[in-house]
């Protein structure tokens, strides 16, 4: 939705809302918020609301002990499963200095700087996204079990599949808040879903996919169920993907999509650290149709990237990244990555390369490729690094 911030003002008045929560996130991408009355709001579109720096992952570098919460007008939502009356309404911000400049580390703002460099270089990207969860039945005190809620398998209907409600009423509620959901299924796993989103510019994307998350969760729980995004919920069972497809194009308009590969290519193992954060992220990598080496593949779906003709364009599909990742930092190195590759008049390599090099295969492996590496260095904020590197 495209307010302004007075239109903002004017909209809270209308449908009394009584509270607004300010959303950000920290360097993982785990989203946090602080609630506000109606009367504060003005105070947070000029001056920011203060937040303590020092409890927040990857804000503990900062000089400061506060930093400020500015709300992106253009991001308000009503948050659908808060009553009518006394709405609730939700706006990511943007993280803030004392002096008013905008703090490196907030991984929102190494993005906007992401896109403003493609911008520079005439480059125009669009992500979308498909996400996989596993949906688990709660004990008698409200607890996650290991229990898939379902024992369905790929694409399965009712009443195998018992996960077709949850999804749908994910997908009407989530469209309520301004998202455009593109299909969902039932994935291979039991118990386990996937939801596609439609191409989306960057910012949006990433504000997309955190608004998804919390959505997924919250109706989970509302139905005593709990949602995992996590890489590898259940042991010898597919593992949960969160694929990532890509458009570029030039000023011109033509495609650039194949140098866009190459560049992610050439730079995925410094970047895998981000795009796969967790311990358990590397345990998925070669499990079921997850990618381990650096490859890529025009129709099977066991490559690292999927490059593929659709509709007169070049569609980069890539399959590492798991939802464990912060998609604020996983597209601004995408971009960066990509924008190497179209530079650099990278080309692809030869389909399904034998000689191509495996991806890190620990955590640790991860962290000592990313701490090795001057693309990292150069494009995200020393904070992230070092608090990834713990």
């Amino acid at each position: 939705m495209d307010y302004t911030p007075e239109e903002i003002m004017q909209y809270i008045e209308e449908e009394d809302v009584k509270f607004i929560r300010l959303a950000f996130r920290d360097a993982f991408g785990v989203q946090k918020n602080i609630s506000v009355m109606p009367q504060e709001l003005p105070k947070a579109f000029s001056a920011g609301v203060a937040i303590n720096a020092r409890e927040i992952a990857g804000f503990e570098g900062s000089k400061d002990a506060n930093l400020y919460l500015k709300p992106d007008p253009e991001t308000l939502a009503t948050l659908p499963w808060r009553p009518d009356s006394g709405k609730v309404v939700r706006m990511f911000c943007d993280v803030y200095t004392p002096e008013g400049t905008p703090f490196e580390a907030d991984t929102r703002i190494i993005l906007k700087k992401a896109i403003a460099c493609a911008k520079k270089a005439g480059i125009e990207f669009r992500f979308g996204s498909e996400s996989e969860f596993y949906l688990f039945k709660k004990d008698d005190e409200g607890n996650p079990t290991a229990e898939p809620y379902d024992n369905a398998g790929y694409m399965d209907i009712a009443p195998l599949d018992r996960g077709e409600n949850i999804r749908r009423e994910i997908c009407l509620t989530i469209e309520e808040m301004g998202l455009l959901p593109e299909r969902s299924h039932h994935e291979r796993g039991p118990g386990q879903n996937e939801i596609d989103f439609h191409y989306g510019r960057p910012l949006k994307a990433a504000d997309q996919m955190t608004t998804f998350k919390m959505a997924v969760s919250t109706i989970a729980d509302r139905n005593g169920l709990f949602a995992d995004f996590s890489p590898m919920p259940l042991k010898n069972m597919p593992g949960n993907g969160y694929h990532i497809n890509i458009y570029a194009t030039d000023s011109e308009g033509k495609d650039v999509g194949r140098a866009v590969a190459a560049g992610i290519l050439d730079r995925i193992c410094d970047i895998t650290l981000f795009l796969n954060p967790t311990e358990n992220s590397y345990a998925r990598f070669g499990m079921s149709t997850a990618p381990d080496r650096a490859n890529w593949s025009s129709c099977l779906d066991t490559g690292l990237v999927c490059v593929t003709d659709y509709m007169d364009m070049i569609r980069t599909e890539l399959r590492s990244p798991d939802a464990a990742g912060n998609p604020y930092l996983i597209y601004a190195l995408l971009i960066y990555a990509g924008l190497y590759g179209i530079e650099n008049h990278l080309e692809l390599p030869a389909e399904m390369d034998e000689k191509s090099i495996l991806l890190p295969g620990t955590l640790k492996e991860a962290r000592k490729t990313a701490s090795n590496s001057e693309f990292v260095k150069k494009h995200i904020a020393e904070e992230i690094v070092e608090r990834y590197m713990r």
